[in-house]
């Protein structure tokens, strides 16, 4: 008997047993059309939601809201850094608890695609590796490397071998469908020279040794060998073929929006669009398809990878990064998930069949029977809209849209047209109506100032400049370099000298002191990493102090080598005290880690009444290195809170003695290259649409609800260049405006066809819900006829019905109400005219 047999009897005898013990086995394999799950293939939709990225109190929710919102699978990487520290010490609590979010997967009902990695990228620390990893002798990271694979292989055992305990996989009753080994290396393996192909086949070879009775995937690898399935990363992957036709058609990250970086606008990507790329996926033969991300959360701590990650992960995601609905684009795509799940039997039936209906106007038609099939009309036009003839009948297709037709000849859906209802306002936070902020007392503050340079008597002599990364080996973000300048004293005279300091740095942030005092701050940003500072500096006869605070802003996580760029300065020259330059980079320094507030432990709570802090009537403000402190009560309900931080400048904060992240409001956007209104047609990149041009990339932070306490909250904040404490405030949100207009003219609901129904079915409707827990209190608009403006600013039109009332009577009180949108329920005071409803409505 070969190996792959007794491999598989194996599996079939586990089968079996499970199945006598009341547990409900899953085959999971595949072919050219499809993942076929216990003997039938299928149509999947997939969201990324990063476990460590929120808490465990939320994560049932999100995945219930996951799941409403017509998702199948649940994605998520593992993060090795914090699941082993130390090499050989596993961390698998709080908010990396592995088990606990797999199994609040399979609860919910819904599958697992577990991309172990360990390589995660993902905006992450470090890509996810452990930093002891790098101090391995001899090692080299992703490559053909012994060391490398040795460990590799140990934590990819490590996961493999905690899913199998808790049955987790689904060929033992559980969620987990597919795994994942390595993450987009295709896109470095060139770099890598011999050694990148051999270390894919090894990474393909170590992973199916596993035995995890699922298939494995490698996305964004051309040559990932069989049985690995290769799949697309991308923003559009409808062209994507994978390496052999024995593999389905999958699009493991389809980029939702972009990430958050300090310095820059906020991206976002048009819900019509991203709709779009989802449709020709499935119409090109797509099977598995998976949004990143589909809750994007926090970077809480020092998480954010870098350089200059933000702490906001939101990604412009289905689910905000609080947790909430994101309207339209969560119900947009539920709508779209829909229309697809109706045609499921024919795309894994069949390959399509292509019709060309004029230039750039297309159909692909699949076919269950020789009188059953499911259709996608395409118009890929980016600025011309389109009428087309298919089977007899007229379609009107938008500009770079797709319509659905689970018959051939119903429109169930179109990519462009958006009939879901939308939130005023994008913020969660964003409008007094919805959202109640608690200012913090000025006199309330206590602060501690930290002293500048070597604080303690940990520090060492090193002559030259060192590398930031390999000093502080990521203990902290900062690094305190110290050394002295030297000013002829030039007899009896004892006046300034004036200087200019230039000091070259490979990043990613640097406080610069003279003789304790700050005389400048310089950075690079999240593309360019490395900077240069020229600063005209005072100093005094004899010996002057240089201080040099260094500061890393997450490290590198992605590109060939990551593992190896580094940090810190390698230049510092003093120019213009009248004997030519002096060159201090191979000078003698002195050396400490971290930062004085950080060895006292200053953010943690058992130092709240250290006698190290001061209080008093004025807090001083916009000083550099000065540690704030200050207790403030819960506010009132049971959902997440944002920590206002507009006034400060650059530092880290925690609630409670956990770490809600870096915060940087100084560090503004450039001015330029933003847009009110986005045009979603034509292809999308991630500098495409952008919006708070000028302004900073992040003001408000997430503070879960289970980090507060019922009553007093303790909130610490290290601020490193200056900032006001005495404007900081807390919000809470305490509800949500919601509006939809729908036209006569408007589709029925996608749930609402069935199979051979007229062309009308059920009609349009206006279809409105709150968040769970909350009810429609009160409808603050509502006309039927040509109502003028916009969601948040709606006013009626020349032809014009106020059906407040109606709408009242069907909605107030409710979670959830639907009005249809007809003459019969609205009445008809314009005649011959079409017309649409216009909701806004309050939910608290």
């Amino acid at each position: 008997m070969t190996e792959k047999k007794k491999k598989l009897v194996g599996l079939v005898l586990l089968c079996v047993v499970l199945v006598f013990e009341g547990v409900v086995c899953t085959s999971v394999t595949y072919d050219g059309r499809a993942l076929v799950i216990d003997g039938k293939r299928r149509i999947l939709q997939s969201g990324s939601i990063h476990y460590p990225r929120t808490t465990p109190e939320v994560w049932p929710k999100l995945i219930r809201k996951a799941k409403e919102g017509g998702l199948d699978v649940i994605e998520t990487y593992v993060f090795w850094n914090y699941h082993e520290p130390v090499k050989g010490q596993y961390y698998f609590e709080g908010r990396f608890d592995l088990v606990r979010f797999v199994k609040a997967v399979h609860e919910a009902g819904l599958f697992v695609h577990l991309r172990i990695g360990p390589y995660a990228c993902a905006e992450w620390n470090y890509g996810g590796f452990p930093m002891w990893l790098h101090f391995i002798p001899g090692i080299q990271f992703r490559t053909n490397n012994a060391p490398f694979k040795t460990e590799m292989e140990i934590f990819l055992g490590k996961i493999v071998g905690l899913m199998k305990e808790e049955s987790l996989f689904a060929t033992q009753g559980g969620p987990i469908i597919l795994a994942q080994v390595e993450n987009e290396y295709g896109n470095v393996e060139g770099a890598y020279g011999v050694g990148g192909p051999l270390y894919v086949q090894w990474a393909a070879e170590t992973a199916v040794n596993m035995n995890t009775s699922v298939p494995w995937v490698m996305c964004a690898q051309s040559d990932a060998p069989d049985p690995l399935i290769n799949t697309c990363n991308g923003f559009y992957c409808d062209q994507f073929t994978p390496n052999s036709p024995s593999k389905p058609k999958m699009w493991t990250e389809n980029y939702v929006g972009w990430f958050l970086a300090f310095g820059y606008p906020i991206p976002y990507r048009p819900v019509e669009d991203l709709a779009f790329a989802v449709a020709r996926f499935y119409e090109y033969g797509g099977t598995f398809q998976n949004y990143y991300m589909y809750f994007g959360g926090s970077n809480f701590g020092r998480t954010a990878g870098g350089p200059l990650v933000a702490t906001s992960y939101d990604y412009d995601a289905p689910l905000d990064e609080y947790g909430f609905i994101r309207q339209p684009k969560w119900g947009h795509l539920r709508d779209l998930h829909k229309a697809i799940k109706l045609c499921e039997d024919h795309l894994v039936s069949s390959e399509p069949t292509h019709v060309q209906l004029g230039s750039n106007l297309e159909a692909h038609v699949y076919n269950k029977s020789s009188n059953d099939c499911a259709a996608f009309l395409a118009n890929y036009d980016s600025s011309q809209d389109a009428t087309v003839q298919f089977n007899g009948n007229s379609y009107f297709l938008p500009a770079w849209s797709v319509s659905i037709l689970p018959d051939c000849k119903t429109a169930i859906y179109n990519t462009a047209k958006v009939v879901s209802q939308r939130t005023v306002a994008d913020n969660s936070f964003a409008r007094t109506t919805t959202a109640r902020e608690t200012s913090i007392a000025p006199a309330s503050w206590s602060w501690y100032k930290e002293h500048v340079g070597i604080w303690g008597n940990n520090s060492f002599t090193s002559p030259g400049l060192l590398e930031q990364i390999n000093t502080t080996k990521d203990t902290s973000d900062f690094l305190w370099y110290t050394t002295s300048i030297y000013v002829d004293e030039n007899g009896a005279s004892n006046e300034e000298k004036e200087g200019l300091l230039l000091l070259v740095s490979l990043g990613h942030a640097a406080l610069v002191f003279i003789n304790k005092q700050v005389v400048g701050f310089g950075y690079g940003n999240h593309d360019i990493a490395n900077f240069s500072m020229t600063q005209k500096i005072n100093l005094n006869p004899g010996n002057n102090t240089l201080d040099v605070l260094s500061m890393m802003i997450g490290l590198q996580n992605y590109g060939p080598w990551f593992d190896v760029q580094g940090a810190g300065p390698f230049s510092v020259i003093v120019d213009g005290l009248g004997n030519g330059k002096t060159d201090l980079s191979s000078a003698e320094w002195t050396y400490q880690v971290g930062t004085e507030g950080e060895h006292l432990g200053l953010d943690r709570v058992g130092m709240a009444n250290s006698s190290f802090w001061t209080k008093g009537e004025l807090v001083p403000v916009n000083e550099s290195l000065i540690w704030y402190k200050v207790m403030f009560l819960a506010p009132e309900g049971t959902g997440p809170l944002a920590l206002n931080l507009a006034s400060m400048g650059k530092g880290q904060a925690w609630v409670n003695g956990q770490g809600v992240g870096r915060y940087w409001p100084a560090y503004l956007s450039p001015t330029t290259g933003c847009t009110d209104n986005c045009d979603y047609r034509g292809s999308y990149d991630a500098s495409k649409c952008q919006k708070d041009c000028g302004k900073p990339a992040q003001t408000l932070y997430h503070v879960p609800r289970s980090w507060i306490n019922p009553g007093q909250n303790l909130l610490v904040l290290h601020e490193e260049i200056g900032g006001d404490p005495s404007k900081v405030s807390v919000l809470t949100r305490t509800g949500q405006e919601i509006c939809a207009v729908i036209s006569e003219a408007d589709p029925s609901p996608v749930d609402s066809w069935k199979s051979n129904s007229e062309l009308t079915w059920n009609g349009p409707q206006v279809r409105l819900s709150c968040e769970a827990g909350w009810l429609i209190t009160s409808i603050s608009f509502a006309s039927f006829g040509n109502p003028q403006g916009s969601c948040g600013s709606f006013a009626p039109g020349g032809c014009h019905s106020d059906v407040v009332s109606t709408v009242e009577q069907v909605c107030i009180g409710r979670e959830a109400c639907s009005i249809p949108v007809t003459t019969n329920t609205l009445g008809d005071l314009c005649p011959n005219v079409l017309k649409s409803l216009a909701v806004e409505a309050l939910c608290s």
